[in-house]
């Protein structure tokens, strides 16, 4: 069996920037087990596999090891390959997934705009061996569901992470992120890390700014957002808060296009 490949940089304005996303269309899905290896085959943060149901789109996303409830760099590489190769005359698409509900993509000229559900964290208690784990003491700690953000008082500390991630592995921690104001005209700044899920560090993480755009909004007082990952590749993104969801936009570039054989 052949299968359409693209693999897409996604929150990025050129090529080798953002989070790259592996995207396979199909006629129907695929048993588990394969698109869990084709995914591992990828070794990106993120594979993701829709089918066409009716005006709209079936979505699943797969790290290397396992499958999420949510990721946005995947659903923006997907609405993109979408709109520029399967219905280019499309301004809209929704995405019906297993455990996020419905989400919505829009284009905008070159950005998309993903329309995700708002996450705002509570704050909690800082667990004693977080500090040595992560590399450094967040001056605040928050949480929603299995995702910790650690707040820092300025981006040259979220910079300078080096987290042990043996050690948030064994400490399941999940996923955790760091974040702290940002300057320049950025509102604040982020790293994501989700040891346990296979990926250290990932690029740019859509998924995470449906705890941060929230947290961010209220503490600082807006309800549009410039953000910017401080990853190694880095990437941009704007969020804007209505209500219980939030618009996550950024653009994408292709990378490649091909086959795989299965």
């Amino acid at each position: 069996m052949r299968l359409p490949l693209y693999q897409i940089d996604a929150f990025a304005d050129r090529l080798f920037a953002g989070n790259p996303a592996a995207v396979v269309p199909l006629e129907e899905w695929l048993p588990e087990t394969v698109m869990q290896a084709i995914a591992a085959e990828n070794n990106l943060a993120e594979t993701a596999f829709f089918r066409r149901e009716g005006a709209d789109y079936a979505l699943r996303w797969f790290t290397p090891t396992v499958e999420v409830e949510l990721c946005g760099h995947a659903t923006l590489a997907s609405a993109h390959v979408i709109f520029r190769f399967l219905e280019p005359g499309r301004e809209a698409v929704r995405f019906r997934t297993l455990k996020a509900g419905m989400l919505g993509v829009t284009r905008h000229g070159e950005a998309l705009a993903l329309d995700f559900p708002s996450y705002p964290p509570e704050p909690c208690a800082l667990p004693p061996e977080l500090p040595a784990a992560l590399g450094a003491k967040p001056v605040e700690l928050h949480r929603h569901g299995q995702c910790s953000l650690a707040v820092f008082a300025a981006a040259e500390d979220v910079a300078a992470l080096a987290p042990d991630f043996a050690r948030l592995r064994r400490q399941g921690h999940g996923d955790l992120i760091a974040t702290a104001p940002g300057s320049g005209g950025v509102d604040f700044v982020s790293r994501f890390f989700a040891p346990a899920h296979g990926i250290d560090e990932d690029p740019v993480t859509g998924s995470a700014h449906c705890v941060l755009a929230p947290y961010w909004g209220k503490r600082l007082g807006k309800e549009r957002l410039e953000a910017r990952q401080i990853s190694r590749r880095g990437g941009a993104l704007t969020c804007t808060l209505s209500g219980e969801r939030v618009a996550i936009s950024g653009r994408c570039v292709l990378y490649l296009e091909g086959w795989i054989t299965v």
